[in-house]
């Protein structure tokens, strides 16, 4: 009889999944990005860019940073960075391979999610094609 962790392991990724290769997991990675100190600003956002070395470059990776401060809800917090994985997953294969650090810098008025999704888009096509 095999165990739950056992299926979990023979099961393809799914299509929406947000797997740890595309992500920036550990704090070094996070000041490595943050210490590059490039970053392209929106009216509610800063998303911090960094290249990676072709060696071990496996596309582009996203790490999250949503402040307290500015939601204080869980939930609102948790919408953000649902809205801002899924721009980075419909976005991803656009993207060189670099790590991203996209932050929350000042507190929306409304939380429209359409508005909010559209900003991130945003965002990310202006690294895909920046402006001259």
């Amino acid at each position: 009889m095999s165990s739950a962790s056992d299926a979990a392991s023979e099961r393809p990724p799914r299509p929406a999944a947000f797997p740890k290769r595309y992500r920036l997991v550990r704090a070094g990675e996070y000041a490595s990005v943050l210490a590059f100190r490039r970053a392209l600003k929106s009216r509610h956002f800063l998303l911090h860019y960094r290249p990676r070395e072709a060696v071990d470059a496996a596309g582009a990776r996203l790490g999250l940073v949503v402040a307290k401060r500015f939601l204080r809800r869980s939930v609102d917090r948790n919408m953000l960075r649902r809205l801002a994985r899924e721009q980075f997953r419909l976005l991803r294969a656009n993207l060189s391979s670099c790590d991203l650090v996209l932050r929350l810098a000042a507190k929306p008025s409304a939380l429209d999610r359409k508005a909010l999704a559209e900003e991130i888009r945003r965002l990310l096509r202006k690294l895909i094609s920046p402006q001259p």
